[in-house]
């Protein structure tokens, strides 16, 4: 176990139609080596035979574990069964059937939400497990921290090189943009174009503005994946993220520079502000020498350009 050389090797990317996925495959697609995918028409994630089948089939080198059943507060609260089950299930079969295969290396991805509502901040991997878990996507917390313990299960009963990340809040292309149900970022790109579109007064923000929040651009995830993947090799988990965090008052100011909008900010301070802060601690990450390079305004220039590239097709897109 140890150093991943990535070259001339097979791939696999599970859930590369997510906004993680797709950028995996972007990233990967410098690299010197072979990414196959398969869609969920061909291969159900869930189904243990299915997965077992198409990897004994296309025999990958290494693994990257992106695919997840995701959603916000409210998909959380009214499907916790398929939050869990779906998850569990995509986990212990990929896993299992990795280690039937002799698959090289395997990287699953995890969430930030996996660690305790109160936990100290900026939090470090230790963190896990010390606290109780925030109610709201406590199904999907659950699943994914089954998911590390099976990766370091495997580890030390079969030797097996598999290794877990744990991403901050990210955003970029492919994200949702559905106001539904999509995150803070998003939602404000979406709001602010739709309100300069129709010459709006002001622009409601839920919330006082004062919680903070760190945002990483999801081809710095990418790139951070592969580099881990390539030079870290050990049980516990690493943070991903850029180490710094705004406050959404200065997020929403930065999203109307960069959208146009000039009209006014109002917080809606009957809804809820959610944690005070959320901030990843990346001293480990960046003791093995990664540091994200996209600074958070070319991030959201970037994923705004990239709506606006493709919102006849984008989900509640204005």
């Amino acid at each position: 176990m140890g150093a991943c050389d990535l070259r001339s090797k097979r791939v696999f990317v599970a859930g590369h139609r997510g906004m993680v996925g797709s950028a995996l495959v972007r990233r990967l697609a410098s690299e010197d080596c072979e990414t196959v995918v398969a869609d969920r028409t061909e291969l159900d994630l869930r189904r243990q035979a299915e997965v077992e089948a198409w990897m004994a089939a296309f025999r990958p080198d290494a693994v990257f574990l992106a695919a997840a059943t995701v959603g916000g507060i409210l998909a959380n609260d009214t499907r916790p069964a398929e939050f869990l089950y779906d998850n569990l299930m995509i986990e212990t079969n990929v896993v299992e059937a990795a280690r039937r295969t002799g698959v090289g290396k395997l990287m699953l991805l995890a969430s930030s939400c996996i660690y305790p509502k109160f936990a100290p901040q900026p939090i470090t991997e230790d963190a896990l497990l010390t606290g109780e878990l925030e109610p709201t996507n406590q199904w999907y917390a659950i699943a994914k921290i089954a998911g590390i313990k099976l990766c370091q299960a495997y580890r030390r009963q079969y030797g097996c090189d598999f290794i877990s990340v744990m991403p901050t809040n990210l955003y970029g292309p492919n994200d949702n943009f559905d106001l539904t149900s999509s995150h803070v970022l998003p939602a404000l790109l979406v709001k602010a174009h739709a309100a300069r579109a129709h010459g709006a007064p002001a622009l409601e923000v839920w919330g006082t503005g004062v919680p903070r929040r760190e945002f990483l651009y999801v081809d710095d995830l990418a790139d951070a994946c592969v580099f881990v993947m390539k030079y870290y090799s050990g049980e516990g988990h690493i943070n991903i993220g850029t180490g710094t965090d705004v406050t959404i008052r200065k997020l929403a100011e930065l999203v109307c520079r960069i959208v146009g909008f000039e009209g006014e900010l109002r917080f809606d301070t009957t809804k809820p502000d959610g944690t005070p802060r959320k901030l990843l601690d990346v001293s480990r990450l960046a003791a093995l020498g990664w540091q994200a390079p996209t600074t958070l305004e070319d991030g959201i220039r970037r994923s705004y350009d990239w709506y606006l590239a493709h919102r006849g097709q984008v989900r509640g897109a204005a």
